[in-house]
């Protein structure tokens, strides 16, 4: 599903990602961690084609992603959902707005749209809330409606980049539970985390970065 060969990362003579060896199988749930800085983000950014390796090559479902043109990159993000820390939710669209929105992108007719965002809400336990707005929730819902966003168009990929970070205890649960889930439905799941709580109450396979490498994985 997931490929890295030899691939580095520079910016300017800061190495973010060094000679990174990477595989991950269709259906894993894995943990990318490490230190602020380490380069788990950086990691992320490149699986969804917001950043290009320096070099070394890279491949997403069979698509060598650090080949694709600007053009092409909506074609691999089809299949990858991405929940963000900061949730970057639209403050002025409501909560179905905001989870449709991608389908709507991608020509989806605006029946099957409500469905699936119904559907969605459901499953993140928001049924009921697609007239709100984001600032009408709490920190714990708009990340489930973020998390919503991302699993709305049933993608083989799903990355979370520090999804429970803003969130307490409970809040950071129920997020990794409806991640689980979403796992059990076959999708392969990444999530950088330095959450050493969640990892051992939710234990699957870590891979530990430090200053770009990959020092462990168990």
């Amino acid at each position: 599903m997931i490929r890295l060969y030899h691939v580095f990362k520079t910016y300017g003579d800061k190495h973010a990602l060094r000679d990174i060896e990477l595989r991950v199988a269709k259906g894993e749930f894995v943990y990318i961690t490490g230190h602020s800085g380490a380069g788990k983000s950086t990691l992320l950014k490149m699986l969804y084609g917001a950043e290009k390796p320096t070099s070394g090559k890279l491949l997403v479902g069979g698509v060598d992603a650090s080949k694709l043109s600007g053009k092409k990159l909506p074609y691999l993000r089809r299949n990858i959902g991405i929940v963000f820390q900061d949730f970057k939710l639209i403050p002025t669209r409501s909560v179905a707005d905001n989870i449709g929105l991608c389908l709507e992108v991608l020509g989806v007719p605006r029946e099957m749209i409500d469905r699936r965002v119904k559907a969605v809400l459901n499953t993140v336990g928001l049924a009921g809330r697609e007239d709100s707005f984001p600032l009408d929730l709490s920190g714990g819902e708009q990340q489930r409606v973020a998390v919503a966003r991302a699993i709305v168009n049933d993608p083989a990929i799903l990355l979370a980049d520090e999804p429970t970070g803003n969130l307490d205890g409970a809040m950071a649960i129920e997020v990794m539970e409806i991640l689980k889930a979403v796992n059990l439905r076959g999708a392969t799941v990444l999530i950088a985390t330095h959450d050493a709580g969640l990892m051992d109450r939710f234990p699957h396979r870590r891979i530990r970065f430090e200053k770009g490498r990959i020092v462990s994985d168990a």
